[in-house]
């Protein structure tokens, strides 16, 4: 299970920060940069600059705590489009570099992650994949997505989906 474990996570969170940096770029040809970073859908949701830095974040984190680590503490500074396509791509690099030997045992840790107000989760490594990180990193991901849709930007499910292009085929 520990390759299988290090592969999904790795190979599922790089691929589609690697989307993230590419929507980024669709965007920033098409609206202000600055504007794009402040945007949010709604105003009690955050602007695209913190859905991508937690998108990062998510993917770091879980990598980090699968393999027995710790992560930073998420940092949320202002940033432009190049400083966020930096930050997705510093990300990508850090998980990559985590060795498939870090996960031994994964599946079964004890992940303990602190909430708001004094509340932990605690969930197997499994389960903290499966039920917290994949769930909010999709979340965050998609949102920017959304963010992006929602002010003009022209993206379909063939750029959210790009990942599987190698995939495709003639039948």
């Amino acid at each position: 299970m520990t390759v299988l474990l290090h592969a999904l996570a790795v190979e599922t969170f790089a691929p589609m920060l690697h989307t993230l940096s590419l929507l980024l770029e669709r965007g920033a040809e098409k609206l202000d940069p600055a504007a794009m970073v402040a945007a949010r859908l709604a105003p009690d949701m955050f602007p695209l600059t913190q859905q991508v830095q937690f998108a990062c974040f998510q993917a770091e984190e879980a990598v980090l705590r699968l393999s027995g680590g710790a992560p930073q503490p998420l940092a949320t500074p202002d940033e432009d489009v190049e400083q966020l396509k930096r930050r997705i791509a510093a990300t990508i690099e850090r998980i990559r570099e985590v060795p498939e030997a870090a996960f031994v045992g994964a599946e079964e840790r004890t992940i303990v992650r602190p909430l708001v107000d004094g509340l932990v989760i605690e969930l197997s490594g499994l389960r903290f994949l499966r039920e917290w990180s994949f769930p909010n990193f999709y979340f965050h991901l998609v949102t920017a997505y959304d963010i992006l849709r929602h002010h003009g930007v022209e993206l379909g499910k063939r750029d959210y989906m790009r990942h599987i292009g190698p995939a495709i085929r003639p039948a």
